[in-house]
């Protein structure tokens, strides 16, 4: 009976720590990324990524460090990621486009501001901003 609750008390433990990981480097990253250190926040995030793949933050978090650092195709790819997890996630489809905007294309833009009117929640101001900013520019 003793043994038997040592061996359950012992697997509890060396599982607990991987579950402990994954939180933790996502964490840390957010720490980084607060600071502006977005090397080491990226190295957080894409660690946090590798123990949970679906955790469609840490995407969004490298999009935005891939934006800060001007890799706008590496922001983009991240974007993309976050909406295949969330096709709901109002931040990764204002910013992505945000970033079809910056890059004139104004089409792919609206399609996925319309898409963005259509379920917003958090982001339905500065949704209904950005409507009128490619609308404005669409037509130069």
């Amino acid at each position: 009976m003793i043994l038997k609750r040592i061996k359950i008390i012992l697997v509890l433990l060396f599982f607990q720590d991987p579950l402990l990981a994954n939180t933790q480097f996502f964490e840390e990253g957010l720490r980084f990324f607060e600071v502006k250190k977005f090397e080491k926040a990226k190295f957080k995030f894409e660690q946090d990524i590798v123990f949970n793949p679906k955790n469609e933050m840490s995407y969004l978090y490298l999009s935005k460090i891939f934006k800060k650092l001007d890799n706008f195709d590496l922001a983009e790819q991240n974007l993309n990621t976050v909406i295949l997890l969330n096709p709901q996630n109002e931040e990764a489809i204002y910013n992505l486009a945000r970033l079809k905007l910056d890059s004139s294309d104004y089409e792919q833009s609206k399609k996925l501001n319309k898409r963005l009117l259509s379920l917003c929640k958090k982001f339905c101001e500065k949704s209904k901003k950005l409507k009128i900013e490619i609308d404005s520019l669409s037509k130069k």
